[in-house]
């Protein structure tokens, strides 16, 4: 018998074709498509963006708002909070001011929005003693003081007449009339407090306008 025979050569192994039960192949399966439902998301969640309007640039209460006055923005919102901004997929409402200030490139707020019967301020020009600081501006917040003139030597004591009032224009004086010429800053007065504002004002007493800093316009 010859020996090379009696020996039992190498068996090769057969590859069996994996099955869909091969839990291998399931699990890949179940990797691949989670992650392609995730990008599907990611991407889905990244063009989720929703057009407001935008304030182009400082809207005072009582400043009628317009095409000219806003643009539009495509921002990612909550569905919370996109309620509280106006839509700009909708026109806006014809006839509507800003019940309050609003800074340029702010998002315009529902509630900054009215028609002018709800607005309860009235624009007073008050002509200022002194120069105010350059941080009154359109739209800051400032109070307004007024000192009565001296009587029987005695100093006189400044009193707050109206505060945290809206600046809706301030006309500073420039060029050949400068000299002399007094600074005119534009408040939003309430119309309860417009009484006592005009009679200080008519009394022609000592008026400043002190900015309130840090502080935004409610």
């Amino acid at each position: 018998m010859d020996a090379s025979n009696s020996l039992a050569g190498p068996v090769a192994a057969r590859l069996r074709r994996p099955g869909w039960r091969d839990p291998k192949l399931l699990v890949g399966v179940l990797m691949i498509a989670g992650a392609v439902a995730l990008g599907a998301w990611a991407v889905s969640a990244a063009e989720a963006s929703t057009p407001v309007y935008v304030a182009r640039g400082t809207l005072t209460p009582g400043e009628p708002i317009g095409a000219e006055q806003v643009s539009v923005a495509e921002v990612r919102l909550g569905a919370a909070e996109a309620d509280h901004y106006l839509p700009a997929t909708d026109p806006l409402p014809a006839g509507v001011v800003a019940v309050r200030a609003v800074g340029e490139g702010e998002l315009l707020p529902r509630a900054a929005v009215a028609t002018a019967t709800d607005l309860d301020v009235r624009p007073v020009a008050v002509p200022v003693t002194d120069p105010p600081s350059t941080g009154v501006a359109e739209g800051a917040l400032v109070d307004v003081w007024v000192t009565p003139e001296v009587t029987d030597d005695e100093p006189p004591t400044p009193r707050l007449l109206a505060e945290r009032l809206t600046v809706a224009e301030v006309a500073r004086p420039t060029g050949g009339f400068a000299v002399g010429a007094a600074t005119v800053v534009h408040v939003l007065v309430p119309t309860d407090a417009l009484p006592e504002v005009l009679g200080a004002l008519a009394a022609r007493q000592a008026v400043q306008v002190v900015l309130v800093p840090g502080a935004a316009a409610p």
